[in-house]
């Protein structure tokens, strides 16, 4: 499932590129985010066949990075290629990852990664006051930009941003609408690369605790 406000104008290339044979499903509204406490992408949520969630969100990367293997072209905008660059340094656990999810997938409950109730709460993303008024300025942004009211929307993705700086989502979703490349813009404050800069590559995503 993807997360994205503008739908198929900006997902859907790349569910075409990926070719999947299951349904893929975009996520306009950001459900995800308010229902689950997504803050990144990709994300994985185990939900077992009675519906209770085994494994809260967290990093999923099924395989390697798309990143890895994309070259910096000379020609390529600069901004871009410092993206890709930072993207690099990013840190993944794949093999960890659908290990695990294997392992659940064979064995089930029984597996050791399987975590009971109670450790799917203590793991889960606390919801204080501000979170909750984050999603509403987030949500009331969506709205306005939906309208077509774009600078409207600014000062509410703004909010939502100061409010929950560790929501990645937020802001990678106002930054889309600004840049190209989630890069600098008179709308915003920061950018993708600035922020990642700021709490470096390799912290961007937690690391898996399985």
């Amino acid at each position: 499932m993807a997360l994205d406000l503008a739908g198929m104008d900006h997902a859907g290339r790349w569910i075409e590129a990926a070719q999947p044979e299951h349904p893929s499903l975009i996520d306009q509204a950001h459900v995800m985010d308010e229902l689950f406490g997504v803050v990144n992408v990709p994300n994985g949520i185990w939900i077992d066949e009675e519906g209770v969630i085994v494994r809260p969100p967290e990093p999923a990367f099924p395989g390697r990075s798309m990143f890895a293997d994309m070259q910096i072209a000379g020609d390529m905008d600069q901004y871009l290629a410092a993206v890709l660059r930072e993207a690099k340094k990013i840190r993944h656990q794949p093999d960890k990852y659908v290990g695990a999810l294997r392992d659940w997938v064979e064995r089930g409950s029984e597996s050791r990664y399987a975590l009971t109730p109670a450790q799917v709460v203590e793991r889960s993303q606390p919801r204080p006051a501000a979170a909750a008024l984050a999603a509403a300025h987030f949500e009331m942004a969506q709205h306005l930009h939906r309208l077509g009211h774009r600078a409207d929307a600014v000062p509410h993705f703004r909010e939502a941003h100061r409010l929950a700086p560790e929501n990645w989502t937020y802001k990678r979703q106002a930054w889309s609408m600004a840049h190209p490349f989630q890069g600098p813009s008179e709308d915003y404050e920061s950018d993708w690369l600035s922020d990642v800069r700021k709490i470096g590559a390799e912290n961007y995503y937690p690391p898996l605790d399985m």
